[in-house]
């Protein structure tokens, strides 16, 4: 990892990944939980797709694998219900 992202990126990428594997569902980084690392939804050609800041400007960036992917029945991911992800990459989701 260090190789590919530096040791900053690597450091941070490690903390995230830790925190996502030992949590029981993606809900525990819904808002307003998310801080420090800002676990959000992405819109436009990434709607469906979640990040979570590393060091600026890049981003961890993750879906739900779920099958089917849970949904709140007013619209958007049920955060609570997601139990499987599948890792995207590591992207400047701005540039």
């Amino acid at each position: 990892m260090v190789k590919v992202y530096g040791p900053k990126r690597a450091k941070k990428l490690k903390i995230v990944l830790t925190s996502l594997r030992a949590a029981p569902n993606l809900g525990v980084f819904a808002p307003p939980y998310s801080p420090p690392n800002r676990c959000h939804e992405l819109k436009g050609g990434l709607k469906g797709v979640l990040s979570v800041d590393l060091d600026h400007p890049y981003r961890l960036l993750f879906s739900s694998k779920n099958n089917p992917v849970p949904m709140r029945e007013e619209g958007g991911l049920d955060w609570s219900r997601v139990t499987i992800i599948e890792i995207k990459g590591v992207e400047d989701t701005h540039g």
